[in-house]
This record gives structure tokens, sequence and C-alpha cells, in this order.
């Protein structure tokens, strides 16, 4: 019993904003057999990059495994997964779209994380697996949405620029992500990180993920106001 109820713990959180950020495309909701295969893809992705870093985690210390190598391997392998798929398809129709896309498969990369944290704190105490996946719930889960949705407001304003200009805003948005995230797990080695984190730096991201959710359904060619 006990189980089955961190396992719905593990999934929920996930489940949850995955809801939140699909119906935010209230012009032209994207095809859940889309936002499904991005999620699931989101969650395989995870394995290659649980073992790049493994493999470099040989040669440095966890902080700097924390800091620099997740950052970079984790934002990179969500952004190729939606970069690679689709991305390049008809369906990616609206700015907006890149948001949508990269939280499914941030999501999808945080849920099997969480799964693996939440599962091995289990082996402490079920009170302490329980209170892992709360604090998870509130910050860690959304907060691959969060980096990625960096990146993802980047493809959205890419698709839709013209010539040279597409790879400069997929570059910058794809590099604010990675500092981001680098940012978010360094504060997590500070004795004050994690106040800083909940007091400071998470609103400030949904702040800006808001305003770029705004933005992009704005410029979306559905939006009637346009006309």
């Amino acid at each position: 019993m006990d189980t089955k109820i961190l396992l719905i713990l593990s999934l929920a959180p996930a489940i949850f904003w995955l809801w939140y950020f699909y119906t935010r495309d209230r012009y032209e909701p994207e095809p859940i057999p889309w936002i499904v295969t991005v999620y699931l893809m989101g969650i395989l992705v995870t394995i290659p990059a649980a073992l790049v870093e493994g493999i470099i985690g040989l040669l440095v210390t966890d902080f700097l495994i924390a800091v620099a190598v997740a950052p970079i391997v984790e934002e990179y392998a969500k952004f190729f997964v939606v970069k690679n798929t689709v991305y390049r398809t008809r369906e990616f129709d609206e700015p907006i779209d890149g948001i949508v896309y990269a939280a499914a498969v941030g999501l999808g990369f945080a849920t099997l994380e969480n799964v693996i944290y939440v599962f091995s704190s289990f082996e402490t105490s079920f009170l302490f697996a329980v209170q892992t996946s709360v604090v998870r719930a509130l910050i860690s889960v959304p907060g691959h949405v969060l980096f990625s949705a960096m990146w993802g407001f980047a493809l959205g304003q890419a698709r839709f620029a013209f010539g040279a200009a597409r790879d400069g805003v997929v570059r910058r948005g794809l590099f604010m992500a990675m500092l981001s995230h680098a940012l978010f797990n360094f504060l997590l080695f500070w004795n004050l990180g994690f106040a800083v984190l909940v007091l400071v730096i998470v609103p400030l991201f949904w702040w800006l993920i808001t305003k770029n959710i705004a933005l992009s359904l704005d410029q979306s060619p559905f939006n009637r106001k346009r006309d």
C-alpha cells in the first residue's frame, strides 16, 4: 500500500503540471498523441543523460556535476528531443507550442527523476519519502519545466523568425536555460539556498514564464485580436 501511495505522489505533480501547461494554449491546443509522445521521450532521454553524467562523475566532484555538467547535459537532452521531433512538423504552428512541448519533455524527464528520488527516500522511512515528494512537487518538478520553457520560448520565437536570427534566438534560450538550471542547483548546496529558491528565484522564473506565455499567445496566428 505504501509503495502505491508513493507512486501516485511521484507521478501526480508531473501530470498536474502537464495539464496546466497544455491548457495555456487556448487558441490551437496541441494533439494529445504528440504531447504524450514528447512526454514519454522525456522519460527515455533521462537514461542516456544519467549515463553521461555518471561517466563524467567518475572524473569530477558532485558539486561540479550538479552546477556544470547536469544543467548542460539535461537541458540539451530535452531540447534535442523537441527540436528533432515535433518542431519539424506542421503541428508546431504557434509560438506557444515551444513552451508547451518544452514543458512536456521536461515533465517526462522530471517524472523518472522524481520516482527515483522518492523511492530512494523510502529506504529511510515512508514519512521521509512523502516529505521528499512534497518538496519536489513544489520545487524540483516545476523547476524542470521552468528551465525548459526558456529554450521552448526561444524555439517558438525562432520558428516564426527569419534568416540567421533564428539560430541566435535558440542559442540564447538554451544558454539561459542551462544557466538557470545551474543557479538552481548551486543554491541547493548553500545553507540559505533553499530559502532563496522559494522566496526569490522560483517566483522570478514563474513571472518570466507567465510573461512569455502571454507574449506567445499574443503572437499566435489563431489569435483573433490580431485580425
